[in-house]
């Protein structure tokens, strides 16, 4: 950015050079140009229609499944994970905003006595996260059950879309022409079934117990690094190529669980995660003749 932006009249927080390692599950990375946390939709739009149409936006919930490199990311960052978004139920539809945290809007949802919300418990993100990647874990995925959207676009303006307005495909949401999407998710309508409350709760108390004794979540980490490929688990190749445990710098691939790479001392660079996912890719690669791909998205410019 040669000429810093002005904006005015927002109630979030605005901050220039702002370190992104404590916005990420990773805790590594380097600095947003600019970074905005809306206090609401509404405070959104307003900082929205002030920015240029030409200038880079990022967005970020939670940070998981997603890498920052050590040179941080040019423009603008939007912080939209908020812990007091809103939840509700009408119409027979489970409405949640971006902001929620997506085992939030699960357990909301078993309380409403829906049924297969349970999933969303095992994603450490937020429901906006859900919506941009189509989410997924335990045989369930969160386009499944999108009635419609709510998008901020750029001008500020927010638009009411439906599943047939994008191509979704696994953790994958482009628009219907196959573009990506300009704009930021603010709010989603889902269409649950009627299920158990008891049934649901006690669903969602299972996964999350199955999620503490197979997953590493005491160390920084960005959930599954690779997708699954088709008929297989990308764990299972890991961990047949003997990588659990290998490191480079302060990154490790999880002894728990080989489709995770923790940095457990918080000094793993970026750069040192990057490699290692390179790393693992190639030699899965040449033993197994398996490519896996990332699910993890890597962001920002290298320092």
């Amino acid at each position: 950015m040669t000429e810093p932006l002005q904006f005015t009249g927002m109630r979030g927080k605005l901050s220039r050079d702002e370190p992104l390692a404590k916005y990420i599950a990773w805790r590594c990375g380097g600095r947003a140009d600019l970074a905005f946390a809306p206090a609401d939709r509404d405070d959104l739009a307003v900082f929205l229609r002030q920015l240029p149409e030409d200038e880079p936006l990022t967005v970020i919930g939670l940070g998981s499944n997603l890498l920052v490199r050590d040179g941080g990311v040019r423009g603008v960052v939007v912080l939209m994970h908020a812990p007091g978004g809103v939840l509700a139920v009408a119409d027979g539809l489970v409405y949640a905003e971006a902001g929620v945290a997506s085992p939030k809007l699960a357990r909301f949802a078993a309380m409403h006595d829906c049924a297969e919300a349970e999933f969303l418990a095992g994603i450490p993100g937020t429901v906006g996260g859900a919506l941009a990647m189509n989410a997924g874990c335990y045989g369930g995925e969160t386009w499944r059950h999108v009635a419609k959207i709510e998008l901020a676009q750029r001008d500020g303006s927010f638009a009411i879309l439906e599943p047939k307005d994008f191509a979704i495909a696994y953790r994958s949401v482009l628009r219907a022409d196959g573009g990506s999407i300009d704009g930021v998710f603010t709010a989603a309508w889902f269409r649950f079934p009627h299920g158990d409350s008891i049934g649901a709760r006690a669903r969602i108390k299972e996964l999350l117990s199955k999620r503490i004794a197979t997953q590493p979540l005491n160390l920084p980490n960005a959930g599954s690094v690779f997708r699954n490929p088709e008929g297989d688990h990308a764990a299972r190749l890991i961990e047949s190529c003997g990588l659990k445990g290998h490191a480079i710098g302060g990154a490790s691939i999880s002894e728990k669980h080989a489709n995770f790479i923790v940095n457990p001392n918080g000094a793993a660079k970026a750069s040192d995660i990057e490699a290692l996912i390179a790393h693992v890719r190639d030699v899965v690669a040449d033993k197994t003749g398996v490519v896996l791909e990332p699910e993890v998205r890597i962001i920002g410019v290298a320092a």
